[in-house]
């Protein structure tokens, strides 16, 4: 869903004209064989495209308190997840990537790294803000075993998934 508002997002300020799409969903597993700590956990994506590139804020609850203190890396992705289909998803979406750009370069502002930490309740939240607007598409925020390595991007094995489409 997509609309046009003045709103804040946490200290953020939104402009009027902005355009704003949510998503909310439970996860889909990537592992249904084996308990997880995201097996009964929701996440909803918001994604704000203010003109000069895009906000992105990552709310998950209900992640297993066991893990709590635990950093999760977290990634827009090029393709849509599936329960069970950890490579549907596909790789991160990568600004350069798309926009033809003749050197890629992997970082938190050509992707949108979105990790966070899970508290003693459960919940994780994060955002962040890159000065592009990711393209339309089927697409989804894959939550990985690991923080994001700031050098490679890599996160670990992905663990649960958010599908998102615009």
């Amino acid at each position: 869903m997509a609309f046009s508002a003045a709103m804040a997002v946490g200290s953020t300020a939104i402009a009027a004209g902005a355009v704003i799409s949510r998503f909310s969903d439970p996860l889909r597993d990537y592992d249904t064989t084996t308990a997880g700590p995201f097996d009964s956990a929701t996440a909803r994506l918001q994604l704000v495209d203010h003109g000069a590139g895009t906000t992105a804020v990552l709310h998950v609850r209900g992640v297993d308190p066991s893990v709590s203190g635990r950093t999760f890396g977290a990634h827009l992705h090029n393709a849509a997840c599936a329960t069970d289909q950890p490579l549907l998803s596909g790789g991160h979406y990568n600004h350069d990537a798309h926009s033809g750009a003749p050197k890629v370069v992997i970082s938190d502002q050509t992707e949108v790294w979105l990790d966070f930490t899970v508290d003693a309740s459960g919940a994780g939240d994060s955002n962040s803000v890159v000065r592009f607007t990711p393209t339309p598409g089927a697409r989804s925020v894959v939550i990985h075993a690991n923080p994001t390595d700031p050098t490679t991007g890599g996160a670990g094995a992905r663990i649960a998934c958010l599908p998102v489409e615009w």
